[in-house]
């Protein structure tokens, strides 16, 4: 397959190209187009250009944004395909992939047709009198969506979907190992009715073509997923434009005395090994009530063993390839380092090339790698505690604070710990990756700030206007 460029309207062959190497294989299967300096440019103007010449209802943006879910649902399959060589995706997780983004897209639609303001309560001023105020939402104009590889369908859809939905163009810049799947969901917009000069997609590696769209000036919001290092600096280059920023994490889930175990398992399991861990709300630290550890800790790593990793064609596969090569060799160089300094492996810890098997860990220490830093990949370290307090301070103890799970069956306790618990999204008996995608989504601290959820952040990418009227 062969990968393009979307400038002003127009499919375009890129200044060069780069082979994709399938995420298991390592065989080539389709070529990125990569954009120069000059194209950069040539995206930013012409998404401008459509976006001043767009006539778009919010009806007509209704109708395009529900067509492409129902276009996306005949193409199903050749997705989970491509996502398997691009992504490494099981059958599962390219699926679920496809079907959240139809979701998101079908709730970006709905937003498009209700996106109103409020009315402003002029006259509770003094001696106001014969005037009324209200406001309404208008575009900010060009929007650009900064989308990871860990959900490259999905996540691009959670940015895309409501920016066109409150009037916006998009430049959209996909991660590198991931661009081919963001070509097929704007060769879907389009066909969906779309208006091509409302969509720029543009390919290559971000720390070169990242820097030149934060420099230009014409572009008035950005929405970033991705590392607090790159957010930093996004944030930085943004000034006083608006950003939403969805960033790094190390999420936690907590499991009390009083946990249904039958019902934590599972859940914990599939948030911290599903996609190979690389999702950043993967359950990558364990809290569990010391009273229960010797009876839970032996269930779950039973249910670990029984995960199959490997192959991503395989039906049985449920943990499939890592994004690359290096990737999966700093996790394991971490578990290594975890187990040489004092950690008992419990299960887990091996890697045949990018896979790496199912990895829990126990006995780790607060400055280890696998506990401190984000791994983003499938291995989970449990640390028991004693008493809910404890396990509130040691989640909070750390600089991010996007998603945690807490499992119990106290009220009293469940509504304590949601208070203190320092993170954007706080799921009573779910694991920390417990999302829906139409509930507001986000962090707090070093994991970003603003709202994914369409609801949420069409507000984000529309501008409130004061207008009021005396007579």
């Amino acid at each position: 397959m062969n990968g393009q460029l979307l400038i002003g309207g127009q499919w375009v062959a890129g200044a060069s190209s780069e082979a994709l190497k399938d995420k298991y294989s390592g065989d080539v299967y389709g070529q990125m187009a990569v954009a120069s300096a000059e194209q950069v440019t040539a995206a930013v103007s012409g998404a401008i250009e459509g976006q001043r010449q767009s006539t778009l209802s919010p009806y007509q943006r209704f109708q395009i944004l529900s067509r492409a879910a129902r276009l996306l649902e005949g193409r199903i399959e050749p997705l989970i395909e491509l996502m398997r060589h691009e992504a490494g995706f099981t059958r599962a997780d390219g699926d679920n992939e496809v079907r959240r983004c139809m979701q998101t897209l079908e709730l970006s639609a709905e937003e498009a047709k209700r996106l109103n303001g409020d009315m402003a309560p002029l006259q509770a001023g003094d001696g106001v009198k014969n005037r009324f105020g209200f406001t309404i939402r208008a575009p900010r104009g060009v929007v650009c969506a900064i989308t990871p590889f860990n959900s490259p369908l999905n996540v691009l859809a959670h940015k895309v979907g409501p920016a066109l939905a409150g009037g916006n163009a998009v430049v959209v810049k996909p991660s590198e190992f991931t661009p081919l799947t963001a070509i097929e969901l704007c060769k879907v917009l389009i066909e969906a009715g779309l208006p091509a000069n409302l969509l720029a997609l543009l390919h290559g590696e971000g720390a070169v073509v990242g820097p030149q769209l934060l420099a230009d000036q014409r572009i008035a919001f950005y929405a970033f997923t991705g590392s607090t290092r790159v957010g930093r600096q996004i944030q930085a280059a943004a000034g006083l434009r608006r950003t939403q920023l969805e960033l790094g994490s190390i999420a936690s889930t907590i499991v009390c005395h009083d946990a249904n175990m039958d019902l934590a398992i599972p859940k914990i399991l599939s948030a911290g090994l599903r996609k190979a861990g690389q999702v950043c709300t993967s359950v990558q630290r364990l809290y569990v009530d010391r009273r229960i550890v010797d009876a839970f800790v032996p269930k779950l790593v039973d249910a670990a063993r029984k995960m199959k990793a490997g192959d991503p064609a395989d039906p049985a596969t449920i943990i499939g390839p890592m994004i690359s090569l290096h990737h999966a060799e700093r996790a394991q160089g971490w578990v290594d380092a975890a187990v040489a300094a004092g950690a008992k492996l419990l299960t887990g810890g091996k890697r045949e090339g990018s896979v790496m098997q199912p990895t829990v860990l126990t006995d780790v220490r607060d400055d280890m790698k696998v506990v401190c830093e984000e791994i983003f990949a499938p291995v989970v370290s449990v640390v028991p505690f004693d008493g809910i307090a404890e396990a509130v301070a040691k989640a909070n103890n750390q600089s991010f604070g996007l998603a945690v799970g807490l499992f119990t069956s106290n009220l009293h306790t469940a509504f304590k710990a949601a208070r203190e618990l320092r993170f954007g999204g706080v799921h009573i008996n779910e694991a920390s990756s417990a999302r829906v995608d139409a509930m507001p989504f986000g962090g707090v601290k070093d994991s970003g700030f603003g709202w994914e959820g369409p609801a949420y952040a069409i507000r984000e990418m529309t501008e409130e206007r004061l207008v009021t009227v005396a007579y």
